[in-house]
């Protein structure tokens, strides 16, 4: 009987028959067709080889000084070993070990005889050519990552479930009954990403506690960095938290929606308008103190600002391209509300974070993102609640919409200007973002009877209005007028104080104008 690799050998032979014969660029687009699906069941079956082969190796016993599989062969790792044989990269080599790790069997040490794998069904769907190395890694990743918070018995039946979405197969009943029949229908097989989705919906439901510690991760693995200029381009890399992401994809989608010829021209700055940080500013009988408020020289920010006013770090632990993130956040929540945004589905493009009402009220769950396929902490949904609107729709078991309503709790343009001329700035201290650029909080959430009004709202920066819940800070309103009560290690009498804007680094008025006065002509700046 011819042995397993001899087999192999007369398949790869084959294969060059066909390819020698230079007969595939002959082919008519339905033949082509055929050739490509063919090609696809003999790749997920020469994965499942490789895979099955990869998890059958023997385990170096533990202090037995024998050597392992790959240093028999003169390698140093099992990835090393596959990098060679395989003639693939660091990347795939190290997909197959873990895909190899997933469909091992070991041995019973009383009997001897082959215990489950750790994902049996996802394992026989390999085996049968149903997915590859890239469907069961993204069908396994997500319950994987979220480690023993999920159950072996849970863990098992979400293994039955993905591995029948791999083949194709859909699970339906005939009533909404619990001991109804369930019955499988065929379908199209699931793609990796099909696989990755339904994975995380399935997490989703099986491990509610798991969005703090992702929500953890993913603020301190945000981050936006530019690099070097490199051929007339500068590149720009880094990670979106989801609700930025969103932001972002809604906005792209009205710009480039056919239906619009986005956005209008901008017209250019009549003499009387001033520019700060891109805010532009007509001085009026009101605004005659903004400049002096904020430093502002001309229209231009002034260096005594520049100072944090945090030197050590300890208010403000963020690293710079964490800041630059939240700045892109803020910026695009800023762009999303301007009046020349063009409109998506006439209104302007909004950040939709949808959650369920049990979850929203008992603080433990996920909420979703619209655009974003990955779940989110409630953290999200509060953020965003806090000073949107909230639609609720009301659905009976079926999915049917049986009652829409919604509470407006947006500030309006009046009540922010008022708030803003109030706080001038963030109301953490050592934040020096200006209130203009700020969003609006609800210091007693609307939820548990907070109005909106100029009583209950106050200005956060997209950073500390994010993380208030988990930073320590705590605000309160007294007659009318804020208060910060501080981290403990910040404040360690842990007293409630008014916070105060800084401005004890703007040099007067009159000392800014005498120092122009006196300036050498040559040397004056000009401002455009």
């Amino acid at each position: 009987m011819n042995s397993t690799a001899e087999l192999l050998d007369r398949v790869a032979t084959d294969l060059v028959a066909v390819l020698r014969a230079d007969v595939v660029a002959g082919l008519s687009d339905a033949e082509k067709m055929q050739v490509l699906r063919a090609a696809g069941e003999v790749a997920r079956r020469v994965d499942a080889v490789i895979v099955e082969t990869v998890g059958s190796v023997d385990q170096r016993p533990a202090g037995s000084g024998e050597l392992a599989f790959c240093g028999r062969f003169g390698c140093r790792t099992m990835n090393e070993l596959i990098q060679r044989v395989l003639r693939t990269d660091v990347s795939e080599a190290a997909r197959v070990v873990k895909a190899g790790k997933i469909v091992r069997r070991d041995l019973d040490f009383s009997s001897g005889a082959s215990l489950p794998a750790r994902w049996p069904a996802l394992r026989e769907a390999l085996l049968d050519g149903a997915v590859g190395i890239a469907g069961l890694l993204a069908a396994t990743g997500p319950v994987e990552q979220a480690g023993p918070r999920i159950g072996a018995a849970d863990r098992l039946r979400a293994d039955v479930e993905l591995a029948e979405y791999a083949r194709g197969l859909v699970a339906v009943t005939d009533s909404d009954e619990e001991d109804s029949d369930r019955r499988l229908e065929a379908g199209p097989p699931a793609t990796p990403e099909g696989l990755k989705l339904l994975s995380r919906v399935i997490v989703t439901y099986l491990d509610p506690d798991g969005a703090e510690p992702a929500e953890e991760r993913a603020m301190r693995a945000r981050g936006i960095v530019l690099g070097r200029v490199k051929d007339g381009v500068i590149p720009i890399r880094g990670l979106l938290l989801p609700e930025t992401a969103g932001q972002l994809q809604r906005i792209w989608d009205a710009y480039l929606n056919p239906k619009v010829d986005g956005p209008p021209l901008p017209a250019p700055p009549r003499p009387e308008e001033v520019m700060a940080g891109g805010v532009r500013f007509l001085p009026s009988a009101d605004d005659a103190s903004i400049g002096e408020t904020y430093g502002l020289d001309d229209g231009l920010p002034s260096d005594d600002l520049l100072p944090s006013g945090d030197p050590g770090g300890m208010v403000d632990g963020r690293s710079r391209a964490q800041k630059q993130h939240d700045a892109l956040a803020a910026v695009l929540g800023i762009a999303a509300r301007h009046a020349d945004m063009p409109s998506l589905g006439g209104a302007a493009p909004t950040l939709a974070v949808s959650v369920t009402a049990e979850d929203y009220a008992s603080g433990r769950g996920w909420a979703h993102v619209d655009g974003i396929d990955a779940p989110v902490s409630l953290a999200t949904a509060r953020h965003t609640a806090c000073g949107g609107t909230i639609q609720r729709v009301v659905s009976d078991p079926d999915g049917r919409i049986i009652g829409i309503d919604s509470t407006d709790r947006v500030f309006t343009v009046h009540q922010r200007r008022a708030i803003t001329l109030r706080d001038k700035e963030c109301l953490i201290p050592g934040c020096h973002v200006p209130a203009a650029w700020c969003e609006i909080h609800h210091v007693t959430e609307h939820a548990r009877g907070g109005p909106t009004t100029t009583d209950n709202g106050v200005t956060l920066c997209w950073h500390h209005h994010r993380t208030l819940d988990t930073s320590g800070w705590q605000i309160r309103m007294r007659n009318g007028a804020p208060e910060i009560r501080g981290p403990a290690w910040w404040d360690p009498h842990q007293k409630w104080r008014t916070p105060r804007p800084t401005t004890r680094h703007i040099k007067p008025a009159r000392q800014r104008t005498r120092a122009r006065t006196s300036m050498p002509s040559a040397h004056r700046p000009i401002h455009a």
